[in-house]
């Protein structure tokens, strides 16, 4: 059991992560490929990358003797060049010590490089370097897309929670069977961990290739970050890219995402409402769902309201591109679904 105990201003230091971090995921892919269960799922995709990883990538096998890796491994940045450059500055008795620590209890001597990187050597960590930017290309760069795309879908659904809800519904939802109780969020796990904040931060990081229970990273100097399994629970190869792009509309519902879409630019609830194609008063229930998500942005001009969206919603709706389609009046609009009777279509039921 996982115990992390939280103030009331601890509470307000709770953040989602606002980009995958790829060096994060792919720890996650590894753990998920040497786990011995769910081969229906995973078998497949497990051969398929233990065969083809290039042998520029076997010494992180020497780094993690036993499944069980050294801390420093543990980094959030959310790129990967500064996420590699991190692992490289970890300080040297912390190297050390983590190196001996995970070596503890192998039965035969650790190999050369290990021992070099143990002394501090510059080449062997070159080599630990040349390692993780190999795993990172073979295992996570052809489904990075998809990767980012479900990373927003679940951005999105945390900030509706957190909107809807507040903050204790959210953590609960994102991790389902987990509770909070008069303060401390206890979550399944085979360890025993308690945790107090301290007015830290704590930073929450979903992963969308490791399906077991959370996984605590207490940084040094920093937030504790909280790692959980999200997304479609099978490989990304087979969720496929096609499926990710609807992941985001699928989270807001099809008519707020039109509608996210459409306030890059600043729009009165009568000018959204005819280019979603709904009633006034459905565009304006809309905005109002999404501005209390932090989204969009509405101001009073005279005897107009304008909706913008914010720097948060550009953020989920970031490297997309509108599908539009030419409107009877030569405008652009959104192709939208048809509404389903539950105000302007699937999104009510979509967001609670």
């Amino acid at each position: 059991m996982i115990r992390i105990h939280l103030t009331a201003a601890d509470f307000a230091g709770v953040r989602f992560a606002a980009r995958p971090a790829p060096l994060q995921e792919l720890n996650s892919a590894f753990l998920m490929l040497f786990r011995p269960d769910e081969e229906l799922l995973f078998g497949n995709w497990r051969r398929r990358l233990l065969t083809s990883l290039p042998a520029a990538v076997e010494p992180l096998g020497d780094l993690v003797p036993a499944l069980e890796a050294p801390a420093f491994l543990d980094v959030f940045s959310d790129s990967l060049h500064e996420g590699l450059d991190t692992v490289r500055a970890t300080p040297a008795d912390v190297v050390r010590s983590e190196l001996e620590r995970v070596n503890a209890r192998r039965r035969s001597p650790a190999p050369l490089w290990i021992r070099d990187l143990h002394r501090g050597d510059a080449s062997a960590w070159q080599v630990l370097r040349r390692a993780q930017q190999a795993a990172f290309e073979a295992v996570l760069r052809p489904v990075w897309p998809v990767v980012q795309d479900l990373h927003r879908a679940e951005f999105a659904r945390h900030a509706l929670t957190v909107a809807e809800h507040g903050v204790g519904a959210a953590l609960t939802e994102l991790v389902p069977g987990s509770r909070l109780h008069e303060g401390v969020w206890e979550l399944d796990a085979p360890v025993e961990q308690d945790v107090r904040l301290g007015g830290r931060g704590l930073v929450l990081v979903p992963t969308f290739h490791w399906t077991g229970h959370p996984v605590v990273a207490d940084v040094p100097d920093g937030p504790l970050f909280l790692t959980c399994a999200a997304g479609p629970g099978l490989p990304l190869s087979l969720a496929g890219a096609g499926d990710a792009e609807s992941a985001l509309a699928g989270v807001l519902g099809q008519t707020r995402f039109d509608a996210l879409l459409l306030l890059t630019q600043e729009h009165t609830t009568s000018d959204l409402a005819r280019r979603l194609r709904v009633s006034n008063a459905t565009a304006s229930t809309h905005a109002a769902a999404l501005r209390g998500a932090g989204l969009v942005s509405t101001v009073r001009a005279g005897k107009s309201v304008l909706h913008r969206r914010t720097a948060l919603g550009s953020l989920l709706v970031q490297g997309r591109r509108a599908g539009v389609r030419t409107g009877p009046a030569g405008g652009a609009a959104p192709v939208v679904r048809q509404p389903t009777g539950d105000s302007g279509g699937r999104t009510t039921r979509a967001l609670g």
